[in-house]
C-alpha cells in the first residue's frame, strides 16, 4: 500500500493505516496456515492411499518426506500467525490508549473553555449584583453610539445615585446593605426594556443605557417611573429601608457625541 493510498481525501494522515496493515497481514498469514493445513491433509491422505495400495518403501518414504516438509511449513506459518496476532493486539491496545488520551485532552479543552468563559464573565460583571460592570457598559455604549450614528438614532445615558445608602450601611451593617443593592439591581433590570443595559458603576451608583429613545419627554417620564420604583420600601429581615435616587441624564446627540462626553454630562 503506497503512502498516498493511506491518506484520506483531506490529505491528513490516516490514523487507521497501521491497524489496517496489521489486519491485512494477519489475514494473509491465516490464509497461509489454512492452505498449509489443506496441503498436509492432502499429502497424508495420499500417504494412506499409497500404503493401502502396497506402494514400495521408496515411494512411501518420498511421500513421508513431503508430508514432513509441509508440517514444517504449517508450524512456521502458525508461529508467524502468533507473531502477527501479537503485533495486532499491541496495535489495538496502543490505539485504545491513544483514544483514551485524546478523550482526556478533549475533556481538558472543554473544561478550559468553560473556565475561560467563566473568567471572562467575572471580568465584565459586578460580583455582587451580577450586572454588567463599568468596562462592559462602556463597550456597549460605544457600540450603541456607532449604530446610532450610522442609522441616525437617539439614545440616553442615565447616572443613578442612591441617596442615604451610607446610613443604611452604618445603621444595619454592610451585609444588609449588600442585599439592598441586589434588590435595587433587580428592580432596575425588571423595569428596563430588553436590549437596554443596567450597570453597577461602583458602590451605590448605577448606570442605564437606553437605546432608540423617542424624545426627551419620554426619557424624563421613564426616569420618573424608575425613581418611584427605587423609592418603594425595602423589607429585609424585619427592617424597612427607605431610599431615594438622584438621576442625571445625557441624551445623544444633544448631550454629547462620544461615550466619555455622555458619561461626564450624565454624572
Amino acid at each position: 500500500m503506497s503512502p498516498a493510498s493511506e491518506r484520506p481525501p483531506s490529505g491528513r494522515p490516516n490514523s487507521n493505516a497501521p491497524l489496517n496493515r496489521a489486519l491485512d497481514q494477519s489475514e494473509h498469514v491465516h490464509d497461509k496456515v489454512e492452505q498449509a493445513a489443506i496441503d498436509l491433509s492432502s499429502v497424508n491422505a495420499a500417504l494412506k492411499h499409497e500404503i493401502a495400495a502396497g506402494a514400495s518403501l521408496a515411494k512411501v518414504e518420498r511421500v513421508l518426506n513431503k508430508s514432513e516438509a509441509i508440517e514444517v511449513k504449517v508450524l512456521e506459518a502458525a508461529e508467524e500467525l502468533v507473531t502477527v496476532n501479537d503485533a495486532l493486539a499491541e496495535e489495538i491496545d496502543e490505539r485504545h490508549h491513544l483514544e483514551r488520551e485524546l478523550s482526556k485532552v478533549d475533556a481538558a479543552l472543554v473544561e478550559s473553555r468553560i473556565e475561560e468563559r467563566h473568567l471572562r464573565h467575572e471580568s465584565l460583571h459586578d460580583a455582587l449584583t451580577t450586572l454588567p460592570n463599568f468596562t462592559l457598559f462602556k463597550d456597549r455604549l460605544r457600540n450603541a453610539l456607532a449604530q446610532a450614528q450610522r442609522h441616525t438614532r437617539h439614545l440616553a445615558v442615565m447616572f443613578i445615585d442612591l441617596n442615604g445608602f451610607k446610613a443604611v450601611n452604618d445603621t444595619h451593617g454592610h451585609e444588609l446593605g449588600d442585599r439592598v443593592l441586589k434588590t435595587v439591581a433587580e428592580r432596575l433590570q425588571a423595569i428596563v426594556r430588553a436590549g437596554d443595559t443596567v450597570s453597577r458603576r461602583s458602590g451605590d451608583e448605577f448606570l442605564l443605557l437606553m437605546l432608540e429613545t423617542k424624545d426627551e419627554a419620554s426619557v424624563v417620564a421613564f426616569a420618573a417611573r424608575l425613581t418611584a420604583r427605587i423609592a418603594e420600601p425595602y423589607e429585609i429581615d424585619g427592617s424597612t429601608i427607605s431610599l431615594t435616587a438622584s438621576l442625571g441624564i445625557a441624551l445623544y446627540p444633544e448631550g454629547g457625541l462620544t461615550a466619555e462626553e455622555l458619561l461626564k454630562h450624565a454624572d
